[in-house]
């Protein structure tokens, strides 16, 4: 089963992977626990994962103005994983653009 929804790439997680270069996010489905997330990456990337931090964030309130009226929404709720890996391994992103 996939966990894993999409690698985090943003200007604050640039700048944690710059000051410690092995450690990458990713955005993950909220029923995953640590220990699935650390056996996809290792599968995915192959590569040894030291440590998995994760984050829960709630869905905002939105609304905006339009000729219809006031319409009001919520953003979607999500989970965040920031993965440590074992000194020397990288995942490079990039590599299939």
């Amino acid at each position: 089963m996939a966990f894993i929804i999409r690698p985090l790439v943003t200007e604050k997680m640039t700048k944690i992977t710059d000051k410690r270069p092995n450690r990458y996010g990713f955005i993950v489905k909220p029923e995953a626990n640590k220990l699935e997330i650390k056996k996809e990456v290792e599968s995915l990337y192959n590569v040894t994962v030291e440590d998995v931090n994760t984050m829960r964030y709630s869905g905002k309130r939105s609304s905006r103005y339009t000729k219809a009226g006031l319409i009001r929404g919520q953003k979607a709720s999500f989970k965040k994983a920031i993965v440590t890996l074992k000194e020397g391994d990288t995942i490079d992103f990039y590599s299939n653009i």
